[in-house]
């Protein structure tokens, strides 16, 4: 399940502390009530090695003409990806994170309209990771950042991006 959700890298960059619960509760509501049986079976392993530390993030990919993938959901033959350079990716990257952190609209409602990812659907939502599940540089960007916090664009093999980490 996590691989369908994890395929992207990202680097620690510094980061910024934004209110993500703040506006609009319509769409994003019925993705915090998702918790489940998820956190019972993560606490029934006392142990607390860093191993069975658990992240909860979403992200924004946009891809670009150097992205190892040049297809995505929104381009599957992938012509507008092939058109995109990187300074034009980082610029729209930019554009949607200035929107966040204004609070002109949700992380959840930009991600599932612009993320070249297929966790757009889920509002950018990569679901709950451990250390060693996911590429190294994602994982260290993730666990880095504190809850709330919103990454600066971070370049990766797979294009630009930027991460919120939400548990």
């Amino acid at each position: 399940m996590n691989r369908r959700c994890s395929d992207e890298l990202v680097e620690t960059p510094r980061s910024e502390k934004i209110d993500f619960n703040r506006k609009r509760k319509t769409s994003a509501d019925h993705h915090h009530h998702h918790h489940h049986d998820k956190h019972k079976h993560g606490s029934s392993k006392r142990t607390k090695t860093p191993s069975s530390e658990k992240v909860r993030a979403s992200h924004i990919l946009i891809k670009h003409q150097g992205s190892r993938r040049k297809s995505s959901w929104n381009d599957p033959e992938g012509h507008l990806i092939s058109a995109t350079t990187r300074e034009e990716a980082v610029a729209q990257l930019e554009g949607l994170r200035a929107q966040i952190v204004s609070g002109d609209a949700t992380f959840q409602e930009l991600a599932r309209q612009h993320s070249h990812c297929s966790s757009a659907k889920r509002g950018g939502d990569l679901c709950p990771f451990g250390k060693g599940q996911m590429q190294k540089p994602f994982e260290e960007t993730t666990f880095a950042l504190q809850v709330g916090d919103i990454s600066d664009i971070v370049d990766t093999d797979s294009g630009v991006h930027i991460i919120l980490r939400t548990a």
